[in-house]
């Protein structure tokens, strides 16, 4: 099922970018895959949850390759949501949820969303990875003791780690001109790249990583930091 969601990305890709066909320049007994649609994203991740608890059986010796497949699960959730970070803590606290033999839909409620959405046959096959709806959810602390570990909540400090005076240094400007661009490309207003911690009256405005990016990729890609800087200039000369 993963090699034909991937040669399906790969695919549309082509077809997207240099409109290509990939099946029109491999011959179809290349492709590294079988002409029977594959079994439902479901049923194959409750196969693998219920291999991982067989390996965790006492006198397997196994608990390694138990502890790589629940951390691919883990990675899997990158699925539903791009905010996933996978920690031992993490692992530990799945591997014995599935060792006292919890449900899976209870350790990876994320999961229990994913789908897969199949169409035609035969070298033309498409499968795709899709979000289900009505997931269950239920989110735990980093350090929470509960057994259900597949949604968790990321320290927002770890995440917003920059204050505005690491974000221009790290970009080699002034903190002014970051500013400007940052007002330009609206990166206080979203909500990937912007947090304001409040403790007490005071505020506290931190930007993550993705902040960064954005503006970087706005500045390799041609926009010019001198006219950015030169209208905000006016734009408060106005006001």
């Amino acid at each position: 099922m993963n090699t034909r969601a991937l040669i399906t990305a790969f695919d549309a890709y082509l077809n997207r970018m240099l409109e290509l066909d990939l099946v029109s320049h491999i011959p179809p007994r290349v492709l590294p895959v079988s002409t029977t649609p594959p079994g439902d994203f479901e049923f194959l991740f409750h196969r693998e949850y219920a291999k991982i608890g067989e390996l965790l059986q006492p006198g397997k010796r196994q608990r390694d390759e138990a502890r790589g497949r629940i951390r691919s699960l883990l990675a899997m959730e990158a699925l539903v949501t791009d905010e996933v970070e996978v920690s031992e803590k993490d692992i530990d606290r799945i591997e014995k949820a599935i060792r006292v033999g919890e449900e899976p839909a209870v350790v990876f409620p994320r999961l229990i969303s994913v789908g897969t959405a199949s169409e035609g046959d035969g070298v033309t096959l498409k499968v795709q990875l899709v979000k289900k709806e009505g997931a269950p959810i239920m989110y735990v602390g980093g350090d929470d003791p509960a057994a259900a570990a597949a949604i968790r909540e990321v320290d927002m400090r770890k995440k917003f780690h920059m204050r505005a005076s690491d974000l221009a240094r790290k970009l080699k400007m002034t903190e002014p001109k970051a500013n400007a661009l940052r007002q330009h490309l609206r990166i206080d207003e979203d909500a990937s790249c912007f947090h304001a911690f409040e403790f007490g009256k005071s505020k506290f405005p931190c930007f993550s990583d993705n902040a960064h990016r954005q503006m970087k990729a706005a500045l390799d890609g041609g926009l010019s930091i001198d006219d950015v800087w030169r209208a905000r200039k006016a734009q408060l000369a106005a006001q």
